[in-house]
């Protein structure tokens, strides 16, 4: 006969949680197996359709040719002039730019996995300012114009949709595939005469763009003043990059929001030269799914251990205060029955909305547990108040998931109150005559 019985029993109900974590880990292993299929089939629709989507520009680049002269001697320790030119690019930004556009999502399936995807209907306009000697300082005398191009960038050109017409002070151009000059990359771009540089030059602009990607649109900020205005159907945005919407509005029949950049609080400068980086920053706007399955599914696995403590220091109690006694073999079937709730979680919220499964799971067990319970206890109402206690700890459980920012919080206060019922229901309990008399049992 065991001398501290007592201490042997919560030994082994620690053992038994520690072996309760071996099928809980298995359960998050499918979950992360599952979200990298995921991943990859919105890898596939990507390769398939267009990837998220960074829109650069428009910028004038302007090619020229900068006569340089300087002064040699020959061997004879005459001077010469020597002439000589180098070819130059120099990147002009917008003075103004405004983007107006509506986008709407829809949904690509491959199996089980979804993917979403935007279209974006937008307007661009706005106007150049092309100094005399393109801004450059030489000399005007000392540069030979060689061509000039209406360039813009599109991270993923084959998520544009139509065949966009660019007017141009009033004249209709055609797009040619690809970007140029120090703008090179995927993109559109307009081929123009060269740019006399002994006058300044004015341009106005206007073009319909249509852009399809997935989940992310970003704007490079190019203009000195940029702004735009987005409409969507959508109800679900988060907004990011480095400047967030001057005004937005969310509810749930979509969003509006505007931005206003200027050019004092970007870091790049209004223009840009040979090799410069123009413009790095942009704002961006994701199109996210308001509710990541998987992602729920790890977060409410990590409550696992949290969930088997609670459950087996609530059984733990009833032997002790009702003086009955519950296998380690019953304590490990229970447990396992809150570990099939997680896996029960992932495998029906692939195939209906996450509160539906969420619901049937906890329901599931919470009564799978509870007959089983009320035969082990020989007592209906035991069973149905352990069952109702798990209940309610999975909808404790679903507000966590739901409210990321409290969750600590949350947590935090489960386990006081666990701790504090059990303080107060054994404030008064002798335990060197409780495991005399389970020795003595």
């Amino acid at each position: 006969m065991l001398r501290n019985p007592l201490f042997f029993k919560i030994l082994m109900i620690c053992l038994l949680a520690l072996i309760l974590l071996i099928p809980l880990g298995m359960i998050q292993s499918k979950i992360s197996e599952r979200q990298m299929l995921q991943n990859q089939v919105q890898q596939d629709i990507a390769r398939s359709a267009s990837g998220p989507q960074t829109v650069t520009g428009p910028y004038l680049v302007i090619r020229y040719k900068l006569i340089e002269r300087r002064t040699t001697k020959d061997s004879f320790g005459n001077e010469k002039l020597v002439t000589s030119s180098t070819l130059q690019d120099k990147v002009v930004m917008p003075r103004n730019l405004s983007i107006v556009g509506e986008a709407d999502v829809e949904t690509r399936n491959r199996g089980i996995y979804k993917a979403r995807l935007f279209n974006l209907h937008s307007t661009l306009t706005g106007d150049f300012v092309v100094p005399q000697g393109y801004g450059t300082g030489s000399p005007a005398g000392d540069i030979i114009p060689v061509a000039a191009y209406f360039v813009m960038q599109v991270s993923d050109s084959r998520g544009i949709r139509n065949a966009p017409v660019l007017t141009l002070n009033g004249t209709a151009r055609e797009f040619a595939p690809g970007a140029v000059g120090p703008i090179a990359g995927n993109g559109i771009h307009v081929p123009l005469p060269a740019l006399d540089a002994s006058q300044a030059h004015t341009f106005n602009f206007d073009f319909p763009l249509e852009l399809q990607g997935m989940s992310t649109l970003a704007v490079s900020p190019s203009g000195n003043n940029t702004e735009m205005s987005l409409k969507s159907s959508w109800p679900h945005p988060s907004f990011g990059g480095s400047y967030l919407p001057l005004t937005r509005s969310v509810d749930k029949d979509g969003f509006s929001a505007q931005w206003l950049v200027t050019n004092l609080a970007r870091n790049n400068t209004a223009q840009g030269a040979n090799g410069q980086e123009v413009c790095a920053e942009t704002f961006s706007v994701d199109f996210i799914d308001p509710v990541n399955v998987y992602l729920m599914s790890e977060r409410a696995v990590k409550y696992g251990v949290l969930f088997v403590v609670l459950v087996f220091t609530s059984f733990f109690m009833f032997e002790v205060l009702r003086s009955l006694r519950i296998h380690p073999m019953q304590y490990l079937l229970v447990g396992l029955a809150m570990a099939m709730f997680f896996l029960l979680i992932i495998s029906l919220s692939e195939h209906m909305p996450f509160l539906a499964s969420y619901v049937i799971s906890g329901a599931a067990c919470a009564a799978l547990i509870g007959i089983y319970l009320a035969g082990v206890l020989q007592n209906r109402k035991p069973g149905m108040a352990f069952s109702c206690g798990i209940a309610l700890l999975y909808a404790v459980l679903y507000g966590v998931l739901q409210s990321e920012d409290n969750a600590l919080l949350m947590g935090t206060l489960v386990m006081f109150s666990a701790l504090a019922a059990v303080m107060v229901l054994t404030r008064r309990m002798d335990w060197y005559r409780l495991n005399v008399a389970q020795a003595e049992d």
